[in-house]
């Protein structure tokens, strides 16, 4: 059973889409009139805003290079790749899009662009666009494109809706390109809010919904029956490949706060953080604390200096709430934090040894750490990497919170080096050598001099902690 990122006909009794009083919306159709009642004005309404996107990405590729796989270090001192004449590798890779603004801005899912060289967007009415990314973020999966357009066109875009309106029951419909089949409409409901365990993005907190969801719907639109845009389909769960009837889309408050930085011409998406270690409340802790149930994020430690210390944040305490809204999990409190501008207060709610306590937290960037770039000369498995300490930028294209981001980097490897023989790629993390603790490229410049010959390493690669003893 896997979460695969990448719609029918409607039940009779709940097709009443027109205006109509509580009492009449309670009842079941109960002529042929009203049977006749259809999706069409929402769809109408919305489907000229949501758009193909079609990324194009090339690379070069040298023939007969041994790959490396996911088992980590399973070349341990290879010989070196093949030097022969590099080859054009081209990857296609289809996704959906809708126009958030009228002067072109388009959002989809990151997975959809990411390493794109190229970028065209299909209109509804076939229309062709090159595109450029504004802004891409891992983070949450979402990426804002802008339409190269002539004489400042204008195009139809989506209504935002308030994410949180949205109930469980709600009808939606899931509009987007399936397959390449073309623009396609299909409809179901909310099947949950607030979905916090599907394992796709830093954030997780999604809409679920039964609408049919498929490959190529990735980055396209969940609607309610009002035409308002209130997620951007992402991913479904399934066994198969194939939609099963649970599709996640992130919710539109998320997808606000990235456009808002796309269209304040930022780079990357600046989120507050918090500062504590946070963990899920279990039955058993539940008990234990006299909760009434086992709901909230347990604060484990705090980092000293961080805005949960400053507000008064302690070891021991449950968070309850974020500003009045009900938070079940720490992936729930994190998302609602992430949707808080820098420099703005949140009130918390807490519960500490049996009180109810609320404390306000200002909001904060991470502190920025200098990257303090170096290659590793010094005889030993680093010797040609190309080491960073965690910066913004690279914490968000590793999908990691600066704020609590440990080891170094590699930013970059040499051809023919021993740290590509041995197997270091870019973007492994480096935490610890010979059981010293790697916080800064120094430490680990410092490490990398060790007269030894036996290495002990942890390494992180792909969220994945392994332990590696190489010797030689």
């Amino acid at each position: 059973m896997t979460t695969t990122r990448l719609f029918l006909l409607v039940p009779l009794f709940i097709v009443l889409l027109m205006p109509a009083s509580d009492a009449q919306a309670q009842r079941v159709p109960v002529n042929r009139a009203e049977l006749a009642l259809s999706f069409s004005a929402t769809v109408k309404k919305a489907a000229p805003a949501v758009v193909n996107v079609y990324a194009l990405k090339r690379s070069q590729q040298r023939p007969n290079h041994p790959l490396m796989d996911d088992e980590f270090f399973k070349r341990f001192f290879g010989g070196v790749p093949n030097q022969g004449m590099p080859m054009e590798r081209v990857q296609r890779s289809l996704g959906s899009g809708v126009i958030v603004d009228a002067s072109g801005l388009v959002i989809t899912n990151h997975h959809v662009i990411a390493g794109a060289t190229e970028i065209r967007v299909a209109l509804g009415d076939r229309r062709e666009f090159e595109a450029e990314v504004v802004l891409s973020d891992p983070r949450s999966d979402l990426a804002v494109l802008r339409l190269q357009r002539t004489n400042n066109e204008r195009f139809n875009a989506i209504e935002i809706a308030d994410s949180d309106d949205v109930e469980v029951g709600d009808l939606v419909l899931a509009i987007g390109d399936p397959f390449g089949v073309g623009q396609t409409v299909t409809q179901g409901i909310v099947s949950a809010t607030a979905r916090t365990r599907a394992g796709i993005t830093d954030f997780q907190f999604f809409i679920q919904t039964d609408a049919a969801i498929n490959p190529g719907n990735s980055g396209g639109a969940l609607v309610d029956i009002n035409g308002r845009l209130v997620g951007i389909n992402t991913a479904i769960f399934t066994r198969s490949g194939a939609s099963h009837g649970i599709g996640f889309a992130i919710p539109t408050n998320m997808v606000k706060v990235v456009v808002a930085s796309a269209l304040a011409g930022n780079k990357t998406v600046m989120r507050p953080y918090f500062g504590a270690r946070l963990q899920p409340v279990t039955a058993e802790i539940a008990e234990s604390l006299n909760l009434k149930r086992p709901a909230g994020a347990l604060v484990a430690s705090i980092t000293p200096d961080s805005p949960a210390a400053k507000a008064g944040v302690r070891a021991g305490d449950v968070i309850l709430e974020v500003d009045g809204i009900g938070v079940d999990d720490p992936a729930a409190l994190n998302y609602r934090y992430a949707l808080r501008p820098i420099g703005s207060n949140v009130r918390l709610t807490v519960e500490r040894r049996g009180k109810t306590v609320h404390l306000n937290v200002k909001l904060e960037a991470a502190p920025e750490r200098q990257a303090d770039e170096i290659e590793i000369s010094a005889r030993s498995p680093f010797a040609g990497a190309r080491v960073s300490n965690f910066t913004a930028e690279i914490a968000n294209r590793l999908r990691t919170d600066p704020a609590t981001a440990e080891g170094v980097v590699v930013v970059n490897i040499a051809d023919g080096s021993t740290a590509q023989r041995v197997g270091l790629r870019p973007g492994d993390i480096i935490l610890e050598v010979n059981g010293t603790r790697i916080e800064t490229t120094a430490d680990l410049a410092r490490a990398a001099r060790q007269d030894t010959r036996e290495w002990r390493l942890t390494i992180s690669r792909g969220g994945q902690r392994r332990n590696v003893v190489l010797r030689g």
